[in-house]
């Protein structure tokens, strides 16, 4: 039996996710079931002053008990240096906010472990970090460009177009051939925001399902299939993707393949990509979800073995 971790746990609020649903949930779960001391704390409560992080922190005890699934000890000023493992799992958006929580967290790791690396994840944005591997995915533009923008809704046609550091769903738009609305949506985000735009074009298979896999420590381990719903061009399950049991086909587990060595080697423990239709089209760093549903599908837990990879490496293996 491993000895007992001291984790902290970076997440948003306890008090209202969905422990039907959220990933963090079902971690923590995992992490009390074997033993380990919890602390939760918000992003904002991080500091760093002379080269110590530190959190105002809350311990924390879990149980799967709606309207009562925590409890908190008196909040306490940790120093991160002392835990043996923190989980990043602040939702994004993967903004400058968020950005400067990995420089921070990098003065205690790999010292103190952080599941996913701060770096890697820092250098892997979830819809630029896939566009390292472009022979896997549907042909995709990254600019503020409009007149590359035009010329590839000429090529294509038939187009997503979504926000660089977006998530969840927000801001994605299909754009079908003849839509009058391309100058219209380029304006809205310039004016939003200086950022990039991904242009992708559109694979209609996404009608037959967006495949969450979740990779752990480089392996694919179980997958959910998520489909939209009627009228709908995104399949992200809180604006009403259906999640349905699933296997993986040959393709998915090439690409599973061909990107896990990559995965592991910069230390991304618990990662999900998204296929849709034999093309890879993000990989997920930065907060995945899925557990809880492949748990209720095919009776797997995957926290289970996240846990089994992070003991590992805290035992140096």
């Amino acid at each position: 039996m491993p000895a007992a971790l001291r984790v902290a746990v970076q997440m948003d609020p306890i008090e209202s996710i969905n422990i039907d649903a959220d990933s963090t949930f079902a971690l923590m779960l995992e992490a009390q079931a074997r033993g380990h001391r919890l602390w939760h704390y918000h992003v904002r409560n991080l500091a760093l002053h002379g080269g110590r992080v530190t959190a105002l922190a809350d311990p924390v005890t879990v149980q799967r008990t709606h309207g009562a699934h925590w409890s908190f000890g008196p909040r306490e000023e940790i120093d991160l240096a002392t835990m043996d493992v923190v989980l990043m799992r602040q939702d994004p958006p993967f903004d400058m906010a968020y950005i400067t929580a990995t420089h921070i967290l990098e003065h205690i790791h790999p010292k103190t472990l952080v599941v996913n690396d701060p770096a890697s994840v820092r250098n892997a944005p979830e819809k630029l970090f896939v566009t390292h591997f472009p022979e896997l995915m549907p042909e995709t533009l990254v600019t503020a460009d409009r007149g590359q923008i035009m010329k590839f809704r000429e090529k294509h046609g038939d187009i997503i177009v979504k926000p660089l550091f977006g998530n969840g769903g927000a801001g994605v738009f299909h754009l079908k051939p003849g839509d009058p609305n391309l100058n219209a949506l380029i304006e809205m985000f310039t004016e939003r925001s200086r950022e990039p735009l991904v242009v992708q074009k559109y694979v209609p298979d996404v009608r037959r399902g967006d495949k969450r896999i979740i990779l752990v420590d480089g392996v694919a381990l179980g997958a959910i299939n998520r489909v939209p719903a009627e009228g709908e061009a995104r399949s992200n399950m809180h604006v009403g993707g259906r999640p349905e049991q699933t296997t993986l086909t040959e393709r998915e587990r090439e690409i599973c393949e061909r990107i896990g060595p990559e995965l592991k080697r910069r230390g991304m423990i618990f990662v999900g990509i998204d296929v849709i239709g034999g093309y890879l089209t993000e990989i997920n760093v930065t907060s995945p979800t899925g557990l809880q549903e492949i748990a209720r599908f095919d009776g797997v837990h995957l926290e289970r073995a996240i846990w089994d990879a992070i003991e590992a490496k805290r035992a140096g293996g």
